[in-house]
């Protein structure tokens, strides 16, 4: 379908009045099918968002900054922020529900004469934070899967290669689930639901059963509570606990993940704020009692953090069980949630950089603008996606250091996204939307709107310095470099777009409101 052309002129043209209201009222312009229920949109953003095992994956690097109760507490003051913000997210959800998320908000809330520019860099910035966070992943997933080899094979030395191959072999494996296999999506979402919620109890119940039954016991209430460790080259303990809190962003920064298939489920207005919270309630009370569970199974410190493992879970999980098939089935455990993780990194992914797409705000635009009439779904700009984190992939093999950099900043470019939507919103008075089923009323949405922006400008800053002292080229933070340098290739491309054909998200009028129009592309008869 296409936008006639006193339609595209109207679109054009500056708005006075405020945006808002809902995608329900511009159903003759969807280009996507309506597969998602409640249940199977919350299941998308829990699976997506995957608490536990984003911390468990990550979990030496976390002990690092304080031991297990760095990382317990570090995580639980985390999520309070992260709430917030998912607050904030959620009333801009429910206002304007859009495919584009963070994107399309911060094309809106600074208002028209600010809007474009703001929604411009908050898309490409929401865009590499996903494909970033989707390459971790998919790195965990290979680490993780050359251990669970490395536990029968004790002579065994893992090389970069080996994780690669795993690496290439999910994700492929996961896009192409994405690519072909659409209308399946909530039932593979509903089992990876079923994946996380089974696994965390079975891991929970094994590491709770098996020290005793062991031998190794249970390590005291001290190291798992009180015993502050932070060998990392800072005086302050404040400033380590404050770094420390990146770990716990990593596993639950992802809020915006369902937004982006607002336009794949009824009432997005409503549902969309519900999967919200479910998403970010499932992930805090799973990640807490894994955590609880596997620190208590810790019977010696020493070999987590030595470095000796390529994935050191594996030797939590072997101190637990004593014995090879117990600590392999719990790696199995945490890698099928993992699998169902990067499959919803790729929806959102895609999704993400066609809205961009559709708005002609990246290179190849008509191409991955599209959406394939055969698959029902952003087929082009997901397969793209899949080609990034490929070469992301081969930058591994060459150097760990250079693709940790990248993916190291997928909190910061994700927050950055979050804060060009909440910020303005908050400066303009809360005036550039009208509100939507789910709003906090009166000082209420300035106070949580604030606390946002307050972290996210704090907490940007304070991310970015190096993970220890003395600074090394392979120990430093290159946050800072790749978010900057991204950055400039994004200043760079709107200076070049802004001019050419680039309008943001248009808005229309439509029985006499005035809604946001999400601009269209045909809909491809093949991909």
């Amino acid at each position: 379908m296409e936008v006639d052309a006193k339609q595209k002129e109207d679109a054009a043209l500056p708005r006075d009045s405020s945006f808002g209201e809902t995608l329900d009222e511009v159903s003759a312009h969807e280009q996507l099918d309506r597969n998602f229920s409640l249940l199977s949109i919350s299941a998308v953003g829990i699976v997506t968002g995957n608490t536990w095992a984003a911390l468990g994956g990550s979990i030496a690097v976390a002990i690092y900054n304080g031991g297990p109760p760095g990382v317990l507490y570090e995580f639980i003051a985390v999520s309070v922020f992260y709430w917030i913000i998912a607050a904030s997210l959620a009333e801009l959800a429910s206002a304007v529900p859009s495919s584009g998320g963070v994107y399309h908000w911060a094309s809106i809330t600074p208002g028209p004469r600010w809007g474009r520019m703001v929604g411009f860099f908050a898309g490409w910035w929401n865009f590499f934070a996903w494909i970033f966070g989707a390459a971790s992943v998919s790195a965990i997933v290979g680490n993780c899967t050359v251990a669970m080899y490395g536990v029968y094979h004790p002579d065994f030395t893992p090389s970069a290669w080996h994780v690669f191959v795993s690496y290439l072999i999910v994700t492929w494996s996961s896009c192409c689930i994405v690519l072909f296999a659409n209308k399946a999506l909530p039932a593979i979402n509903n089992m990876g639901l079923f994946f996380i919620l089974a696994g965390v109890f079975i891991t929970i119940v094994v590491c709770a059963t098996m020290p005793s039954r062991t031998g190794n016991g249970y390590a005291s209430n001290d190291f798992v509570w009180r015993d502050w460790s932070a060998d990392i080259g800072y005086t302050s303990d404040g400033l380590v606990f404050l770094l420390g809190m990146l770990n716990g962003a990593y596993s639950v920064g992802t809020p915006d993940c369902i937004s982006h298939l607002s336009e794949e489920i009824p009432r997005p207005e409503v549902n969309v704020p519900k999967g919200i919270a479910a998403q970010m309630g499932a992930g805090f009370v799973t990640a807490i009692l894994y955590m609880i569970a596997i620190f208590y199974a810790i019977s010696d410190l020493d070999p987590v953090v030595s470095g000796a493992s390529n994935f050191p879970l594996a030797v939590i999980y072997s101190q637990a069980t004593s014995s090879n098939a117990g600590t392999v089935g719990l790696l199995l455990v945490i890698l099928l949630p993992l699998i169902c993780t990067i499959i919803g990194c790729y929806i959102t992914a895609g999704r993400t950089l066609w809205t961009l797409a559709r708005d002609d705000a990246t290179p190849f635009s008509g191409h991955l603008g599209r959406i394939s009439a055969t698959w029902r779904n952003p087929f082009n700009a997901t397969l793209v996606c899949g080609g990034v984190c490929t070469v992301l992939g081969c930058i591994y093999v060459g150097s760990s250091t250079a693709f940790n950099a990248f993916v190291g900043s997928f909190v910061v470019f994700s927050t950055l996204s979050y804060i060009s939507a909440i910020g303005p919103h908050l400066l303009s008075k809360r005036s550039n939307v009208v509100p939507g089923p789910f709003w906090m009323k009166g000082m209420l949405g300035f106070i949580m709107n604030g606390v946002a922006c307050c972290y996210i400008l704090v907490f940007v800053v304070i991310y970015c310095f190096p993970y220890a002292l003395p600074v090394t080229a392979a120990n430093m933070n290159y946050s800072c470099l790749i978010t900057g340098g991204l950055t400039i290739f994004i200043t760079a491309w709107w200076l070049w777009k802004g001019g050419r054909g680039y309008k943001g998200p248009r808005a229309i009028v439509i029985g006499g409101s005035e809604i946001v129009d999400l601009p269209r592309s045909d809909v491809s008869e093949k991909v």
